[in-house]
């Protein structure tokens, strides 16, 4: 089974993105996460000053990475981000959720990174400066139980929302040539180019 990248499906009638894409069948593999470029990403939410400036905030923290020296893995993004929340709760969403699966730098351990990089892994710090609610999974190591278990965990949070209902998200790679053409458009215009 191959996936690629593609389009991220359009909100349905209750406000969220479809687990499965609308145009195919159950089984399809063109389902969540959906695998698309930042800039699919910035070009699709940059709908609001409120969504541009968590945009934003998701550039500066994947640039932050990019200096610590994670580059290689993936993100996957969620929260009242991807949903409708101007029309199902009428207000902006106020943050990202963000899960980076990463491979750590070149002769870094965990606990080396954390001790020089120790903003990089403060939900707090992230969450203020960058409206990032981020959490972190390794990859490379030996994938055992408790990392299935993990990789499980966060897909099935993110598979629903908290009342049960199946939803959407999606997923972008660490590769920090995307960030360049993503910070160009929301620079360009501020976004603003989906309704």
């Amino acid at each position: 089974m191959t996936i690629v990248e593609g389009t991220i499906p359009m909100w349905n009638s209750i406000g969220v993105m479809p687990p499965v894409s609308p145009l195919q069948k159950g089984h399809s593999p063109d389902r969540s996460p959906y695998l698309a470029n930042l800039l699919t990403v910035v070009d699709r939410f940059a709908i609001s000053e409120e969504r541009i400036m968590i945009l934003r905030g998701l550039l500066q923290f994947r640039g932050e990475m990019h200096q610590a020296g994670i580059t290689s893995g993936f993100q996957w993004i969620d929260g009242s981000f991807l949903e409708n929340v101007e029309l199902t709760e009428g207000r902006p969403p106020r943050d990202m959720d963000v899960v980076t699966f990463f491979y750590l730098p070149e002769g870094e351990s965990q606990a080396s990174l954390a001790g020089r990089f120790a903003a990089l892994f403060d939900q707090e710090t992230l969450m203020d400066k960058y409206f990032v609610d981020s959490y972190n999974v390794v990859l490379g190591d030996p994938m055992d139980s408790l990392k299935v278990k993990i990789i499980s965990y966060w897909y099935s949070m993110w598979s629903h929302r908290r009342d049960g209902l199946w939803k959407g998200f999606v997923q972008v790679d660490l590769d920090p040539s995307q960030d360049i053409d993503a910070s160009a458009i929301l620079d360009s215009d501020g976004g603003l180019t989906y309704e």
